[in-house]
């Protein structure tokens, strides 16, 4: 790891992170505030949890900060990296997942992180990771277009085809194998990004996690008071079904976090408070609980559909 590699400074944007993402989204609910739960892992290190319950918009908000480290890598962190194994490791994140209460306003997700591994007989090791995504329960291609254009715009500063690589990585992570659909309408994903240039990756992160609030409170802004019945709120219970598959089976944050003896009440934060399964449920056609699947979870590219209208 370079010498002006420094944990300390992506430690503090970190936490500043997490208190202006939290005051964001308390000005957008109105209501409830985030309470703050402080925690310390036996295994070495600690974090901040922050939830916000039962606010006028927001049916749960989580905004967490874990910094934790531990003397041998967790196996979710070595299948790609088998000469890390056995080694001491860091890692510092900040991660979020806010499931509204109306059904037009899309669940979100964010995380960005940072890990440093330290072999005993090699150069310290670092790479960072993130992005965001939204999963819509009823879709609006205005909302789609605006998460993709912010999402744009924070990787364009580091290369004209990061967006476009994010983008399809995004896609590819996020997918229901089992299932063979996509989580929601995409957005950001990136792993193991090292480009030996610290502060340039410092900044990429940075420039993620920025804007991951002004892509998604404007989309909140918009949907929160549109009058919706039990209908809507029955798909939408429905559809928190698949996110709840999808963090259980494949997140690899979730894995991380209990491989390495995570706090687990923090690590499963983002679960809803309210889901529900159906046997074999089909939308009738031509509703806009069809349209979801049929046209909104496709993988399109959401920058493509603006430019034909």
């Amino acid at each position: 790891m370079p010498q002006h590699a420094d944990s300390s400074a992506v430690k503090d944007y970190l936490l500043g992170l997490q208190d202006r993402i939290c005051a964001r989204l308390e000005s957008v609910d109105e209501g409830a505030g985030f309470i703050r739960d402080a925690w310390d892992r036996p295994e070495g290190g600690g974090g901040v949890s922050r939830v916000l319950s039962d606010g006028r918009v927001f049916e749960k908000a989580g905004v967490n900060f874990s910094h934790v480290m531990g003397t041998t890598m967790p196996a979710s962190a070595t299948a790609h990296r088998p000469h890390l194994a056995g080694a001491p490791w860091e890692a510092m994140g900040v991660s979020l997942v806010i499931h509204p209460h109306n059904p037009f306003v899309p669940t979100s997700h964010a995380n960005v992180r940072f890990f440093i591994a330290r072999p005993a007989d090699a150069e310290p090791v670092y790479w960072f990771g993130g992005g965001y995504d939204l999963t819509p329960y009823y879709g609006f291609e205005e909302d789609c277009v605006h998460w993709h254009r912010v999402a744009k715009g924070a990787c364009d500063p580091f290369g004209d085809e990061l967006y476009r690589y994010f983008k399809r990585w995004c896609d590819d992570y996020f997918y229901l194998k089992h299932r063979n659909e996509p989580r929601g309408v995409g957005g950001l994903f990136f792993d193991d990004h090292n480009t030996g240039d610290f502060e340039q990756d410092f900044a990429l992160m940075r420039s993620v996690g920025d804007s991951y609030i002004e892509a998604y409170e404007p989309i909140v802004q918009r949907r929160k008071t549109l009058p919706y019945g039990e209908r809507e709120r029955d798909f939408q219970l429905y559809r928190r079904g698949r996110y709840v598959e999808f963090n259980l089976v494949y997140d690899r944050g979730t894995l991380f976090g209990l491989q390495s003896g995570g706090r687990t009440e923090s690590i499963l934060m983002s679960l809803p408070p309210l889901v529900r399964w159906d046997y074999a449920r089909i939308p009738e056609p031509n509703t806009e609980e069809a349209k979801l699947t049929e046209f909104f979870l496709t993988g399109r590219d959401w920058l493509e559909v603006n430019d034909d209208q």
